[in-house]
């Protein structure tokens, strides 16, 4: 647990920090937010999470509640004082408090928020053996680009995935076709040996993990493909795996009653998973 809180403009013992009942992100998930990973207690990929903070923000007409150097002040000074060496940060802006109406206010100052706490290495060790993962109808509203804190739908369908002890629920449209997992972007290997993932179009979160994997994917020299694709498809891959900030690069084993592959960790998705860990302890900014 985070030991430090930073809440608008003061940093205080976690038990006594507190928003006002009417902050707009309590009353109507008003708000967005981001995870960024630290490693060595420094921030990994930085910039790529600020810059989608800042088209969030935008996305919902929220004002920043600071300038981004001042924001990045506050982002390592709380990771400091938490002593965080690995672990993340979580960061949220809200549109701030005001009387309860749907409409925006014309005069709310935005909230921000922000935690940081350590973590064990658990992601990396069952990346190892590989995680089971299910499928359900994917429920959400149709702006999941933007990383709000509107997320029931990704509760429910972990709840889901956590009541029979699989990893992770992976999300499909209406057409069949797999959108993302309730935390994590989804990707396939196919028998051809061609890396796939859904394009980031509105259907999916962006994820900053993603686009790294699509460099390192690169300078492997993998063939990869942004496309929609089916569960029948991704059953069938010889490999599959999937991409967040605290699941770094987890191989799946099996999807709903189907194998993948020979049902172990497959050999891209390991290379990505040690390429992806190099990233992040060679890409940490403590600048």
């Amino acid at each position: 647990m985070s030991r430090i809180a930073y809440v608008n403009g003061r940093y205080l013992p976690h038990r006594q920090a507190a928003i006002h009942v009417e902050d707009r992100g309590f009353q109507f998930a008003d708000g967005v937010y981001e995870v960024i990973g630290v490693q060595g207690g420094c921030l990994i990929d930085e910039r790529p999470h600020l810059e989608r903070l800042a088209r969030s923000l935008a996305a919902l007409s929220i004002k920043a509640p600071m300038g981004e150097r001042s924001l990045a002040h506050v982002m390592r000074e709380t990771v400091r004082r938490n002593r965080v060496r690995s672990g993340i940060l979580y960061l949220q802006i809200t549109r701030g408090v005001a009387r309860r109406d749907h409409a925006f206010p014309a005069d709310a100052a935005p909230s921000l928020v922000m935690t940081a706490r350590g973590n064990t290495m658990r992601a990396q060790e069952i990346a190892e053996k590989g995680c089971v993962a299910i499928t359900v109808p994917d429920i959400r509203w149709k702006r999941c680009d933007i990383k709000t804190v509107s997320l029931l739908a990704n509760v429910l369908a972990k709840q889901q995935a956590n009541d029979v002890a699989a990893f992770e629920a992976i999300q499909v449209d209406e057409d069949g076709f797999i959108t993302e997992g309730s935390t994590t972007n989804v990707w396939i290997i196919g028998q051809d040996g061609v890396l796939v993932t859904r394009p980031a179009d509105h259907a999916i979160l962006d994820g900053v993990t993603r686009r790294a994997i699509i460099t390192l994917a690169a300078r492997a020299a993998l063939i990869f493909e942004e496309r929609a694709f089916s569960v029948d498809e991704a059953k069938a891959a010889a490999e599959a795996f999937l991409t967040g900030t605290t699941a770094f690069v987890m191989p799946v084993t099996r999807i709903d009653d189907s194998a993948i592959g020979d049902g172990v960790p497959g050999p891209f998705s390991l290379r990505l998973l040690a390429d992806y860990m190099a990233h992040a302890a060679a890409g940490g900014d403590c600048s």
